[in-house]
């Protein structure tokens, strides 16, 4: 069993006791379920944005506490301070050591949208992300089937939610080309060995349908890469690990944004 099959299987056992500790008609008697959730095109597109996706994450299962000194909010604002499009809070607890407490303070201070990075396998976790704050969700198409991945995008889209669908290869591509989907990313790192290339965002950019936003992500950690990546057609560059393993994420990412 590789890392995202871990991942997956406890995702479910999760899923499941949360299901019990939070009813979902609970979830949607919270504040934020009812906002209107910021547009994720509108601010990738924005000139005075950068087209930065910016992570904060805590760990990975190939690098292990990454940063633990950090608070979720501090390196929210000086990431909007610094151009950012979007913010991305990883949320698995197990793996990555997020939680929703992480994505609810950065939704409470964020004027950009906020993606809740997580696994998601039941429709559950989509209505948990717009009731704690999140304007964009994430599918994974190699741990869904292409009509899970149309019945959650759906889901997503008719809460008001942004969808972004995570590809590694041409047939995930092809496969998944839906209209409820909003941007598509196209993640350098193979989730099953955390290997990482950018060569499989340049491969694919240009099987990518112009009406989605062009999304690569992880490996990004020099500014070349994405004057790169912009010229190959990405409008937006996912970016986590390389800020976030810094002791200064705030110093780490102006001194980034600086030199692109």
């Amino acid at each position: 069993m590789n890392i995202l099959e871990k991942i997956i299987e406890q995702k479910h056992l999760d899923v499941a006791l949360a299901k019990q500790t939070v009813a979902e008609s609970e979830l949607k008697t919270l504040p934020a379920y009812k906002r209107v959730c910021r547009n994720l095109r509108d601010s990738v597109l924005d000139p005075n944005r950068n087209g930065i996706i910016a992570e904060f994450k805590r760990a990975s299962p190939s690098k292990g506490i990454i940063n633990d000194h950090s608070q979720a909010a501090d390196i929210a604002i000086a990431y909007q301070e610094n151009g950012v499009s979007a913010i991305s809070v990883l949320t698995d607890t197990t793996f990555f050591k997020g939680s929703l407490e992480d994505l609810t303070a950065v939704c409470q201070i964020s004027s950009v949208p906020v993606l809740r990075k997580e696994f998601i396998v039941d429709s559950y976790q989509i209505t948990e992300a717009k009731a704690y704050g999140a304007d964009i969700i994430l599918l994974i198409a190699s741990c869904l089937s292409p009509q899970d991945i149309e019945r959650l995008s759906a889901y997503a889209k008719s809460l008001g939610l942004n969808v972004l669908l995570e590809v590694h290869n041409a047939e995930e591509l092809k496969s998944n080309l839906f209209e409820s989907i909003d941007a598509i990313g196209v993640n350098n790192r193979n989730l099953g060995d955390f290997t990482v290339s950018i060569q499989h965002s340049l491969d694919l950019v240009n099987q990518i349908p112009d009406r989605y936003i062009k999304v690569s992500e992880s490996g990004i950690s020099d500014p070349e890469t994405i004057k790169t990546l912009k010229e190959a057609g990405f409008q937006a560059f996912l970016i986590g690990e390389n800020f976030m393993k810094s002791e200064n994420p705030a110093q780490a990412i102006s001194d980034f944004v600086n030199r692109l």
